[in-house]
């Protein structure tokens, strides 16, 4: 049990006290995360071995799994109707490993095109199967999310895709899609555990750990049970959920210490208050910084319209490009970290993960204040 607030612990801690970390991922984990890692790093619970070099078959580590499942079904309220599983490979492998396993050759797929990672999804797909984009984002430019009747028929769609909130194009969906009663696939690698959600609507979802959730190494798959077994004999044994379900996520060696950083990460949110308290604080911070850009007069911008607004990641930018590169500068200098944009945008970009402080979005609101009065 992690007791330690990130603030409290910022505090305590002068190196980290003036550095604030908005990378998109990996991303910020909290500071009583990697301070109790550090003191378990040489000898975890009395064993005298290190997570690191204890046997993922052993008891030790089969206690830390159980635990840490046990601590997601009750954050997330998992019914026992899905399947959680830790898997390797990342939520680019999840692209083809659901369809392979949701689908048969010749059924057609439902995906919403909102952005990078959306595409990327539609993309994979469409090397294994017939992809129809039920809604799109893509003809105002990745600016609003598609409106619930602006979606076309699905009917005969093995599954419907979305995703929910777009990492790069800071699109977020302020609805979850009726589906007529296909099931409902998501992509969560940005917002999991950033607010309740019912789990019982999807029949998967997923999540790369390193923005949310924990260290990068592992991906969350939370699947409905009769989903799992659809997979064809044409799908390898290990790109079949069903076979991962069955070895508990074992099937091959994890990344150990990684599965051991997430059970410490899901600790500190049930700590912190939970999910509804990560939900509070994400509204909190991302007001903060949203109000920087829109009282700027112009000299900051976020193309995205505001009922589409990201919660999570803000991309916004300057409209002189050199003026960015100066901004990138002074704000990496004051302690304000990984900014940049993704390579494929340019600008700058603030990923506000439960993981960030309320002090991190104050102090990059004041810096970007103070920087348009330097320079506006």
């Amino acid at each position: 049990m992690i007791q330690a607030s990130a603030g409290s612990e910022l505090a305590r801690d002068s190196s980290r006290a003036r550095i604030y970390n908005f990378s998109a991922g990996p991303a910020v984990l909290p500071v009583p995360v990697m301070r109790q890692a550090q003191e378990e790093l040489l000898d975890y619970d009395g064993s005298g071995l290190s997570i690191l070099e204890t046997v993922h078959r052993g008891k030790t580590f089969a206690d830390i799994v159980a635990r840490t499942e046990a601590r997601l079904r009750e954050l997330l309220a998992v019914p026992e109707s899905h399947a959680i599983l830790f898997l390797q490979g990342g939520a680019s492998l999840q692209f083809a490993m659901l369809t392979l396993n949701l689908s048969r050759p010749g059924e057609p797929l439902a995906y919403a095109d909102t952005g990078h990672w959306s595409a990327r999804a539609i993309a994979a797909a469409r090397e294994l199967r017939s992809v129809n984009v039920a809604a799109s984002a893509r003809e105002n430019g990745y600016t609003e999310a598609p409106a619930q009747e602006a979606w076309q028929p699905f009917a005969d769609a093995a599954y419907v895709h979305i995703t929910p909130n777009e990492t790069i194009d800071g699109l977020e969906f302020d609805y979850l899609p009726e589906t007529a009663g296909r099931p409902l696939v998501a992509d969560l690698s940005s917002t999991i555990l950033s607010r309740p959600l019912d789990v019982s609507r999807y029949g998967v979802l997923y999540a790369g750990a390193q923005k949310n959730l924990g260290p990068t190494g592992l991906t969350l798959v939370i699947i409905r049970r009769e989903l799992a077994a659809s997979a064809g004999v044409e799908v390898p044994a290990i790109l079949r959920y069903r076979t991962h379900i069955e070895a508990g996520s074992l099937y091959n060696t994890p990344p150990t210490f990684n599965w051991y950083l997430i059970g410490l990460y899901l600790d500190w949110v049930a700590d912190e208050g939970g999910l509804e308290e990560m939900a509070r604080r994400a509204e909190a911070r991302s007001t903060i910084v949203y109000d920087a850009i829109d009282r700027s007069e112009g000299f900051y911008v976020n193309p995205v319209a505001p009922g589409s607004r990201s919660r999570t990641n803000i991309p916004f930018g300057i409209e002189d490009g050199e003026l960015e590169k100066r901004f990138l500068k002074e704000a990496d200098g004051a302690g304000l970290k990984q900014l940049e944009g993704h390579r494929s945008k340019g600008g700058m970009r603030a990923s506000l993960y439960n993981a960030m402080p309320l002090a991190g979005a104050e102090t990059l609101a004041d810096f970007m204040h103070d920087f348009a009065l330097r320079h506006g």
